[in-house]
């Protein structure tokens, strides 16, 4: 296991932000994403009865919205083992196959670091 510390700022910051998003909705999942100009996006999961995201997907989602171009990286906070085929393929489609995604616990440390691909 990886601690946060031993990440870049940058992605300490994705991290933290995906951890506040999922306590402060309540929800099971908290994601952030870096686009190309180092902006983040940052959502929860959505369980509406006609759509259901996951909280990554949600974050991807908004970044390409908003006009982003491409991902630095990605980061979801979860009780998952690891980042869902789904949730990987919404980054690789916006960011590549060798977009970091990090997945943290709910006490934000970082369990898994994998990439998009």
């Amino acid at each position: 296991m990886t601690e946060t510390t031993d990440l870049g700022a940058e992605d300490r910051k994705i991290v933290t932000l995906a951890r506040s998003a999922r306590a402060r909705n309540g929800v099971p999942e908290g994601a952030a994403v870096r686009d190309e100009t180092g902006r983040t996006y940052v959502a929860g999961t959505v369980e509406l009865e006609s759509l259901r995201l996951s909280a990554l997907r949600t974050a991807v989602a908004m970044a390409v919205a908003s006009g982003a171009k491409s991902l630095e990286a990605a980061a979801i906070v979860s009780e998952a083992d690891a980042p869902s085929d789904e949730d990987r393929a919404a980054v690789r489609d916006l960011g590549g196959a060798g977009t970091p995604v990090l997945l943290a616990g709910p006490d934000g440390q970082l369990r898994l670091s994998v990439t998009a691909g």
